[in-house]
């Protein structure tokens, strides 16, 4: 995650060996400090507040389970046994 917070805040970085960053002309950049931790704790935040996501995605059932069970039963049923209940097990925020 840091090598993602060195390159959003420095767009020029195009190689990181350890802590230390350096452009397309292998001059090193000038790394200040605080802002790449907060970058990562920004990065980390993002990540955290998607756990519930993450967690949803891996429980749906397969895409073709899905569309199967909505041309035989429609999508109320869809949403009512499959959709809903995986929301409401993992609720955003």
């Amino acid at each position: 995650m840091k090598d993602k917070a060195i390159r959003n805040i420095y767009p020029n970085t195009v190689t990181i060996r350890g802590n230390e960053a350096f452009d397309s002309s292998d001059n090193p950049i000038v790394l200040d400090d605080t802002l790449v931790q907060n970058e990562i704790d920004r990065l980390q935040a993002e990540y955290d507040a998607q756990d519930y996501a993450r967690k949803r995605k891996e429980e749906y059932p397969k895409i073709g389970d899905q569309l199967d069970k909505i041309y035989h039963e429609g999508i109320d049923a869809w949403k009512a046994d499959m959709i809903t209940p995986i929301k409401n097990k993992y609720p955003k925020g």
